[in-house]
């Protein structure tokens, strides 16, 4: 939102409806709450009449709405089903009734599961080993249909485990900062085995902006991430180096994914967006982790590190 309010655009942001009247993150936005080229309104991704209202008169849509937290879709899989699939459907139908120019469908890597090579491209198998997974794979099958069936202008996005300031404690990462700054005596995680593609939410954003943009994205699927893995292990050794720390760390069982659903390897292959859209990834691991900790040690307020958040 604030990169589109600093390209000129008017924005119409659509957010989770509250009794409330909160705003999310935009509330603590000094560039949205001054600009007169923001327009926010609060509702219900899974209301088809609302969506359609909201999207009126918009020239390109980012759909972002949706339920993300893997391991809370193991306790609340129809709600993944209500937001993560209906949800698609109902932007998908509000944008082709809509006449938009351009429609930016957002998926996960997680949709590949563990790889079977890697570099991850957009041809690997689509892997559902999670519920998570499987709606996030059955919205990308409607995007992909809306595309072939009625020539919807919509593209998909394909990030990679994006991290940064604003992250909520569901993620790896914020969990670290957060227990470690709160001088707990041992960091509780999950498997420290797996490897991901951290890549910083600035080269994410930059990546929708590019797709955005890009006529030739229409009807494909791109991955975006910063081509680099690294494991939870060592990711949390350089955490520690970068706030001059060494505290033990205990895999909680509460964390650990079910042994068939923990994805064990994703590295983005991201020579497609580089050809089709010219992004590349600008910010390391180390520069984006620096601006993570400075975030979360100014707002502590925000996380609960005591507590295990699905």
């Amino acid at each position: 939102m604030e990169r589109l309010l600093s390209s000129g655009a008017n924005v119409r942001a659509f957010v989770h409806y509250n009794s409330h009247g909160t705003w999310g993150h935009i509330d603590r936005s000094p560039m949205a709450l001054d600009s007169d080229r923001l327009e926010v309104i609060a509702g219900d991704i899974r209301d088809p009449f609302m969506v359609r209202s909201v999207v009126a008169d918009c020239q390109v849509v980012f759909h972002l709405a949706a339920l993300i937290a893997i391991p809370f879709s193991y306790a609340a899989p129809q709600s993944y089903v209500e937001t993560n699939i209906t949800g698609t459907l109902n932007v998908l139908e509000a944008c082709r009734a809509g006449g938009v120019e351009k429609m930016v469908h957002t998926s996960t890597s997680e949709t590949y599961g563990t790889a079977r090579y890697v570099p991850i491209d957009e041809t690997h198998p689509l892997q559902g080993q999670s519920p998570y997974a499987a709606t996030k794979i059955a919205a990308d099958k409607l995007a992909e249909s809306y595309f072939c069936s009625f020539k919807l202008p919509v593209a998909t996005i394909r990030p990679f485990n994006t991290f940064g300031p604003r992250q909520s404690a569901r993620a790896v990462i914020p969990t670290v900062i957060s227990q470690i700054l709160a001088k707990k005596q041992a960091i509780a995680l999950g498997s420290l085995a797996p490897v991901r593609d951290f890549t910083y939410v600035k080269d994410t954003v930059d990546g929708f902006i590019a797709v955005a943009r890009t006529p030739a994205s229409i009807g494909q699927v791109i991955n975006v991430g910063s081509g680099a893995g690294v494991s939870i292990r060592a990711l949390v050794e350089l955490i520690q180096r970068h706030l001059g720390t060494s505290i033990e760390v205990v895999e909680d069982q509460a964390r650990i994914r079910p042994e068939n659903s923990e994805v064990m390897n994703l590295i983005c292959g991201n020579a497609k967006a580089a050809e089709l859209t010219g992004w590349r990834p600008r910010y390391s691991l180390s520069v984006g982790l620096a601006e993570t900790i400075e975030y979360v040690d100014a707002n502590r307020d925000q996380y609960k590190p005591h507590v295990y958040s699905v």
